[in-house]
C-alpha cells in the first residue's frame, strides 16, 4: 500500500505522536470494580489533551452520534451498530485514522472499530470517514482493555491489529506496556478461532517482548515468518489481510534506520 499520514501511537520518551489507546491490566493483587470495570490499572497510554477546530468539532456533531461511542461497560451490539451482520475487526490505537481509513476501504466486507483515548486523533478520523463516505468504520474513545473485557464476547472478534503500541522503552516503565500475557490471553480468547492477530512495532526491545509473549500464549499459532509460520501458506485464507498502509510514521522510522517487525498470529481452533 502507498504511503499515507498517520499519527503514531508512541509518546514523547521515544517518537512524537498520540498515545496508544489501550492499558495493561494490573499484574498481580487484587482488582477492584467501580460499576463493571476493572480498578485500579497500570495504563499504557497517557492522557492528552487538545482542542477540535471549528471544521473538525462541526464534522465530530455531525458524525459521532453515529459513529462513535464512548467505552461503557455493557456488551457491544456490532451488528446493529453497523447495521448489518459481517466478520468485526477492531484496531487498538488508531491515532489519526488514515492507515484505518485505508485498510477499511480495501476490506468493504469487514466491519472495522478503531479505538483511541486522542479526541482530536479521533476527529480527523471522523473528518475522513464523512468526507469520503467510509461506511465501514465505527469508532470507540477509551480504554481498549475495558472494551475487551466489557464490550466484546468471547470469540466474537474476526481479528485484532494493534499497530507501533507505546514501547514504554525505559526498563520501570515496561509493566505500562499493553502486550502483557494478561491482555494477549485476553485477545485470544475475544478472537473467533481462525482469527488474527497482527502487531507492527519498530522498537527492538519491544519486538522481542511481544513475540515472547504471543509464543508463550497456548490459543496462538504463527502465521508468519516471525512467529515461526509461513506467511504465504495464509495470506490467501486468512480472514484479515496482512498488508498495511506505509504511514507518516513508518516512513520517518525507515529513514531512522529502525527495522519494522511484524507479528500474526491465528487463534488455533480447538
Amino acid at each position: 500500500m502507498d504511503a499515507v499520514n498517520d499519527a503514531a501511537n508512541h509518546t514523547a520518551e521515544s517518537v512524537p505522536g498520540p498515545p496508544s489507546t489501550a492499558s495493561a491490566p494490573a499484574e498481580g493483587g487484587p482488582r477492584h470494580k467501580t460499576g463493571s470495570r476493572l480498578y485500579p490499572r497500570v495504563t499504557s497510554f497517557r492522557s492528552r489533551r487538545g482542542a477540535l477546530t471549528a471544521t473538525q468539532q462541526q464534522s465530530w456533531d455531525r458524525m459521532w452520534p453515529s459513529i462513535g461511542r464512548e467505552v461503557a461497560d455493557e456488551p457491544l451490539d456490532a451488528a446493529a451498530w453497523f447495521g448489518r451482520d459481517a466478520p468485526l475487526v477492531i484496531e487498538i490505537g488508531c491515532g489519526t485514522g488514515t492507515a484505518t481509513a485505508v485498510m477499511a476501504q480495501a476490506e468493504p466486507h469487514l466491519n472495522l472499530i478503531g479505538i483511541e483515548v486522542y479526541q482530536p486523533g479521533l476527529a480527523q478520523l471522523v473528518q475522513r470517514v464523512e468526507r469520503e463516505g467510509i461506511e465501514n468504520i465505527r469508532l470507540l474513545r477509551g480504554d481498549a482493555v475495558d472494551v475487551l473485557e466489557n464490550m466484546i464476547a468471547e470469540e466474537s472478534l474476526t481479528g485484532v491489529r494493534v499497530f507501533f503500541p507505546d514501547p514504554w522503552p525505559k526498563a520501570r516503565h515496561h509493566k505500562r506496556r499493553l502486550l502483557q500475557p494478561a491482555t494477549v490471553a485476553l485477545i485470544a480468547n475475544r478472537l473467533k478461532p481462525g482469527g488474527v492477530l497482527h502487531v507492527a512495532t519498530d522498537h527492538a526491545g519491544y519486538a522481542e517482548h511481544i513475540h515472547a509473549v504471543g509464543m508463550a500464549e497456548p490459543l496462538l499459532s504463527g502465521l508468519n515468518e516471525a512467529t515461526g509460520g509461513v506467511s504465504a501458506e495464509h495470506r490467501a485464507t486468512a480472514p484479515i489481510g496482512f498488508e498495511r498502509p506505509v504511514t507518516k510514521f513508518e516512513g520517518k522510522a525507515h529513514r531512522a534506520g529502525s527495522a519494522i517487525t511484524e507479528l500474526i498470529w491465528g487463534k488455533i481452533d480447538r
